[in-house]
């Protein structure tokens, strides 16, 4: 029997509880405890093409660059929502949360503070960035992120026949007015449309350079998707099926050939999205307000420019905006000195482009100078080794456009002389090859564009 003075008190069950969470809490490190019901450190919001693979992808490399260990992804609250987890040198869980709602959702979460980086796969809209003043300018190149190439995909069934469309076929058969596959010199019966849904920045992407350019509104009888995987693989599998897609999500099905205005009809290849000349290529950008104090924002911005950013960016299947030379065929339909260039040296996977009306290098372009810098210097191409080609749209004048066209090289030539560059040649071919309609202000800001060659 216990001695009277040793008698347990009344509350002895809770004062032993107390007691053994004291005993744990010192003995276990407080990282384990707390870890559960700390915020994340970084919230991304916005593209389902960014955030179903590229976004995590990104995140898990810079965590593996820091030193985290145990990175696993895990199931978000919610369908298209991933948690990146690792656990720091401390023993701590660092815990980043990425939302794939669609493009439009990344822009409203900054304004109502539910995420410190919005990733979208089409640039911000006008009323987006003056809603979003209050945070910075949107536009300018330290807010404006281009962090991998994509290009949207028309996807088929394998089976269907058909290698090519343009740009206004495309249209007009996701209005509804192209109604079988035998209008279009095919076989096959009654066409079925597949998008994605209005949250979504490929949807977007595909109104702005297909629909709209055209006069165009998407069929009400289109089959609508969030997901680009559910998409694909449904188109795959209807034969009658044709949908838009980004590139990394082609899957099982066939991507066609596309024109635009007099442009060749071009595949979705690796190297004509690079240098943005397909007609459906597109930028994806991640977008980090100006005021943005978040580290981890801010370094993953960087992480994704990184060699090892890029490097990644090409394994989850998107265009990394890493320079590399590539020999070009001398095809006899090309001008005579752009051949006699084709058949000697080799073209770089970039092109410079341009502010819209303006001279100014855009937010792309000017961290690209940084990029081609990096390869002439590392290639030993700085001396009488690079030829620039300047390219545009019509004027009323040939010998204008072709001025404009070389004045266009020489602001590149300016730029890259800064830094010790002695070109070889500086040309302007007017209005010549264009990639692009020039009906509208999207093409012609297109087609003004400079390429770069070495020897």
């Amino acid at each position: 029997m216990l001695h009277p003075s040793s008698r347990l008190p009344a509350n002895w069950p809770a004062t032993i509880t107390w007691l053994l969470l004291g005993f744990i809490c010192y003995a276990l490190p407080w990282s384990v405890i707390a870890a559960p019901g700390e915020p994340p450190v970084l919230r991304i919001q916005g593209s389902n093409t960014i955030g179903a693979k590229l976004g995590p992808a990104l995140v898990k490399g810079l965590m593996e660059e820091r030193g985290l260990r145990d990175i696993r992804l895990q199931q978000g609250a919610a369908e298209n929502e991933q948690r990146v987890i690792g656990v720091n040198a401390e023993g701590q869980e660092v815990r980043i949360e990425v939302a794939a709602h669609g493009s439009g959702t990344g822009f409203t979460a900054l304004k109502d503070g539910s995420a410190e980086l919005a990733a979208s796969s089409r640039p911000i809209k006008p009323a987006e960035a003056q809603l979003l003043t209050s945070l910075g300018d949107l536009k300018g190149r330290d807010a404006e992120q281009i962090i991998a190439l994509d290009g949207l995909a028309i996807i088929l069934n394998p089976n269907n026949p058909l290698a090519s469309l343009t740009t206004e076929q495309l249209a007009r058969i996701f209005a509804g007015e192209v109604k079988t596959w035998e209008e279009l010199g095919g076989r096959g019966g009654e066409i079925r449309l597949y998008a994605r849904d209005d949250k979504s920045g490929t949807y977007d992407t595909f109104k702005e350079l297909v629909l709209a350019a055209h006069g165009k509104t998407l069929a009400a009888n289109a089959k609508r998707f969030e997901s680009s995987e559910q998409l694909s693989d449904s188109v795959s599998q209807d034969s009658h099926g044709i949908g838009f897609i980004g590139l990394p999500y082609i899957r099982q099905a066939k991507a066609l050939a596309i024109a635009d205005g007099d442009s060749q009809a071009m595949p979705p290849s690796t190297t004509l999205i690079a240098t943005e000349d397909y007609p459906l290529s597109r930028r994806l950008f991640l977008y980090l307000p100006p005021g943005q104090q978040n580290p981890w924002a801010k370094a993953l911005v960087q992480f994704a420019h990184s060699p090892r950013g890029q490097a990644i960016v090409e394994q989850t299947g998107f265009i990394a905006q890493t320079v590399r030379a590539v020999k070009v065929a001398a095809d006899s339909n090309l001008p005579h000195d752009y051949r006699e260039l084709a058949s000697q040296a080799q073209r770089l996977s970039v092109n410079f482009r341009f502010q819209e009306g303006s001279a100014t290098l855009d937010n792309k372009a000017q961290r690209d100078l940084e990029r081609v810098l990096d390869y002439l210097q590392s290639h030993d191409k700085l001396n009488q080794a690079v030829v620039l080609v300047g390219f545009g749209d019509p004027k009323l004048d040939p010998e204008r456009a072709a001025l404009l066209s070389k004045l266009r090289a020489m602001a590149v030539r300016r730029e890259l002389a800064r830094h010790g560059v002695a070109f070889r040649e500086i040309t302007g071919l007017g209005d010549q090859l264009p990639v692009a309609a020039n009906d509208g202000e999207d093409g012609r800001l297109k087609n003004r564009r400079v390429e770069v060659w070495v020897y």
